[in-house]
């Protein structure tokens, strides 16, 4: 499971206890995000990194395969990862994710404003981070105790890897060119209500084969704000695999 940008671990939360009847839940949080380091190397917050950390972690569990999870921004985490990886993914579940499916266009206005970001966060430091318009602090509503314990993981942001997320991370997220390749079994878990997802969400119907979707009556946080559909969606795809 690998959760948004400027979120931690605890965006898995709602879903952790229905996931574990059918399944072990390993969350794994973005670099400068919640308790994981926040590399100066800029190379560590490409995806292709990540994949590479993925596998490493699959390797130290021991497991020869595993079904992966991501939210929003780590939704193209988990996608690239299957691509690149489909030998060690039994299935892919994914929620709402403009970056995944985004034009190279949109990367490329990322990774042109780069240092400029990163310099600017630097000096501004939790400043900067708290003025993004997707912060934890503005999401009103989540259940209290999700919207607290997503506030505390906030003071964990290191505001340099933030910055390095969204130029190198979310920069090179799109997999767009490459999802017409898919060999994977996927479930897109979809906040039907966040309108300017549709675009993509049609995208991936159209071009990612064998994938599924799921509306589910919530918007871009849609595990949170349908838990319960979610988890229903989720554990039902799950259990189809394990022939529960």
């Amino acid at each position: 499971m690998v959760h948004g940008f400027l979120c931690s671990r605890a965006q898995c939360l709602p879903n952790l206890e229905a996931l574990k009847t059918v399944s072990s839940p390993v969350v794994v949080e973005l670099f400068g995000h919640g308790r994981s380091v926040a590399p100066e190397d800029s190379a560590c917050y490409h995806p292709n990194y990540y994949i590479e950390v993925f596998e490493e972690i699959r390797r130290r569990l021991g497991v020869p395969r595993w079904n992966v999870l991501g939210y929003s921004l780590g939704a193209g985490l988990t996608i690239r990862y299957s691509l690149n990886k489909p030998e060690a993914v039994i299935s892919q579940m994914f929620t709402n994710s403009t970056s995944a499916f985004a034009e190279a266009e949109t990367g490329r206005k990322f990774r042109d404003g780069g240092d400029a970001l990163i310099a600017q966060y630097k000096e501004q430091g939790m400043k900067a981070v708290e003025a993004i318009a997707v912060h934890p602090k503005n999401a009103r509503k989540f259940p209290e105790y999700i919207r607290a314990a997503l506030l505390q993981d906030c003071a964990l942001l290191d505001p340099v890897g933030v910055a390095r997320t969204m130029v190198y991370t979310n920069g090179n997220s799109s997999v767009r060119s490459t999802v017409h390749e898919n060999s994977i079994p996927s479930l897109l878990l979809c906040g039907e209500r966040e309108k300017r997802f549709t675009p993509f969400k049609r995208f991936a119907l159209e071009q990612m084969p064998l994938l599924q979707i799921v509306d589910l009556p919530a918007g871009h946080a849609v595990n949170i704000e349908a838990a319960d559909d979610f988890d229903q969606a989720a554990t039902s795809f799950l259990a189809i695999r394990y022939g529960l």
